[in-house]
């Protein structure tokens, strides 16, 4: 079957509330703080003048025919619940020993090159896409496992803990995800435990991106720590190209910074030249641009924490 398109512009021919609500979490929290009446109402003002989209449903043929190519794929004695749209496998135990809690952020980015290439080459088989997010195109060769029951998921779980038999996925994915998980040792194990032998994988991991949870953030990692998670696999490589390239992460550390400051001071932030910026850090420490930044924004964008913890006191035998 052909990749389905979740998302087309909304018009007055294909306008759907639930659909249009779904492309617009922004339409969706002015609803709730009372500020637009409705979707409806959303649409009809502003249609004109912005492009808004719409996100179109998943046939239930199309689902049901992948959740029946999954089935038998289950480890023996996983605990999966069967959903219309979904293998439920986030057991409230998981969710507890894992720190899987509700969150509104929602994680959606599209396929690069390198991973639709990937997803290209095994078009007949199966490619798991381990903490899949949001997608806008729903492929049949795809499972999209995730935490949040969007409704492109295939599979909820969590990366610790696949449900799967070993060697079931053709090529596995796992792109920008080590970071939020708990342990992503552990995750690293389960993703190469599922592949099948000879069978890819693609891991992309941050280096130097700032916080972002989803719902939490744990670990960025070097070049060389990635390989090591994955050391027993072969022909290894590691490649930064796109949007991993540095000038992405310091566009994002620069727009943080300057979104952290009180007005007053984002205008003189960005007047600042680069030389200014490289001058020695003890040297920049009193100006106000540095002694003002925001919590939130000094805590998403810090160079490196300090831990200070104590032992629990050892406990009496009775």
């Amino acid at each position: 079957m052909k990749p389905l398109r979740l998302l087309a512009a909304a018009t007055p021919e294909n306008f759907d509330e639930s659909g249009y609500l779904s492309a617009n979490p922004d339409v969706a929290a002015a609803i709730r703080s009372g500020v637009c009446a409705s979707a409806r109402a959303h649409f009809d003002a502003f249609h004109a003048t912005e492009q808004r989209w719409l996100r179109l449903p998943i046939p239930n043929a199309r689902k049901a025919e992948k959740l029946a190519r999954l089935l038998p794929l289950l480890a023996e004695g996983s605990e999966c619940h069967a959903h219309p749209t979904h293998l439920d496998c986030l057991t409230e135990e998981l969710r507890e020993e894992f720190r899987i809690i509700p969150t509104d952020n929602v994680s959606a980015h599209e396929y690069d090159q390198q991973a639709m290439a990937v997803i290209r080459r095994h078009d007949e088989g199966l490619v798991l896409d381990c903490g899949a997010g949001l997608r806008n195109t729903y492929y049949d060769n795809v499972v999209n496992y995730e935490i949040v029951a969007y409704d492109s998921t295939d599979v909820l779980g969590v990366a610790e803990r696949l449900p799967f038999r070993d060697g079931s996925f053709d090529a596995v994915l796992s792109l920008n995800v080590l970071e939020h998980v708990k342990d992503p040792f552990q995750s690293a194990r389960e993703l190469m435990r599922v592949l099948k032998p000879g069978g890819e994988l693609m891991c992309v991991a941050p280096f130097l991106q700032p916080l972002h949870g989803y719902p939490h953030h744990y670990y960025n990692m070097t070049g060389p720590g990635l390989l090591n998670l994955f050391e027993p696999l072969v022909e290894k490589r590691t490649e930064i190209y796109g949007a991993l390239r540095p000038v992405w992460a310091l566009n994002w550390f620069l727009n943080s910074y300057s979104a952290g400051l009180p007005p007053e001071l984002r205008e003189r932030f960005q007047a600042m030249t680069v030389a200014e910026l490289m001058a020695a850090p003890a040297t920049l420490e009193p100006e106000a641009f540095v002694t003002a930044l925001g919590a939130e924004a000094s805590t998403e964008l810090a160079s490196a924490h300090a831990l200070f913890a104590c032992k629990p006191a050892a406990t009496q035998e009775p």
